[in-house]
């Protein structure tokens, strides 16, 4: 009896480390490349995980928001996606760098070719270069439209409140650190503004789908594959059990 019950228990394990597995993370978020600090520039991905078995993920929209502008967004190209930037005119300019900025891109939005949409059981990375970012904001919360091949739009524009919890359509945020004291961090930004500038020339009006290069965060690999591995160990422990208790069962018989 004690042998079936732990044998039970086995396989119950299991399931709970399939549960808590799968659904981690399972909506459009958005992480920097490092840090993103208030200020500065940086680089961040948006993660599109496609949440559906019968359809594909075959556009995103991500809306910046109107209350900290930025003037600077260099899209990098993602094999299959037509990219289109959206500009807006600001009611009260920025001064960046000396300058008066007087547009920002309120709007990005990646369109997939057939062959790149995201299929089910897959996720992808849409990374941007941004900035400058503000220095009186601990966060900026994006909203993202993500559309299935199936017509299906689904709309995470949700903000939490502070100390609630998360809602079922959370908006992505990206948390912003404090600046680095140090002069050097401070050049480190400006020359991050000046590679964003040149990629914007360079990739103005480009196709995504005439590039290479391939949009990828090991640190999102990293958690992904710690997720399968303790889903394949709950398995194990859980056939394991059943197994135990079988075989207690019959030498009792």
């Amino acid at each position: 009896m004690n042998v079936s019950r732990i044998a039970v228990a086995g396989g119950i394990a299991a399931s709970a480390v399939l549960l808590l597995a799968g659904p981690a993370s399972a909506h459009v978020s958005v992480q920097p490349q490092g840090e993103a600090a208030k200020g500065g520039y940086a680089t961040i991905n948006f993660k599109v995980p496609n949440e559906r078995d019968d359809a594909s993920t075959v556009k995103l929209e991500v809306n910046f928001p109107t209350d900290h502008p930025l003037s600077s967004v260099s899209p990098q190209a993602v094999p299959g996606w037509k990219i289109d930037v959206t500009k807006s005119t600001l009611a009260k300019p920025l001064e960046v760098h000396g300058q008066k900025v007087t547009e920002a891109v309120s709007k990005v939005t990646w369109t997939a070719d057939a062959a790149a949409a995201i299929k089910p059981g897959y996720f992808q990375q849409f990374p941007l270069s941004v900035g400058q970012l503000p220095e009186d904001a601990d966060q900026l919360v994006f909203k993202a439209l993500q559309t299935y091949s199936s017509k299906e739009v689904v709309r995470w524009i949700e903000e939490a409140p502070a100390g609630g919890e998360e809602p079922d359509n959370p908006a992505p945020v990206l948390p912003l650190t404090d600046a680095a004291a140090d002069a050097h961090g401070s050049a480190g930004a400006t020359d991050t503004d000046d590679d964003a500038d040149d990629a914007a020339a360079g990739d103005k009006g480009a196709d995504a789908s005439d590039h290479t290069t391939t949009a990828s965060a090991s640190s999102d690999s990293a958690s992904d594959g710690t997720a399968r591995v303790l889903g394949v160990v709950g398995i194990v422990i859980g056939i394991a059990g059943v197994a135990f208790g079988v075989l207690a069962r019959r030498r009792t018989a």
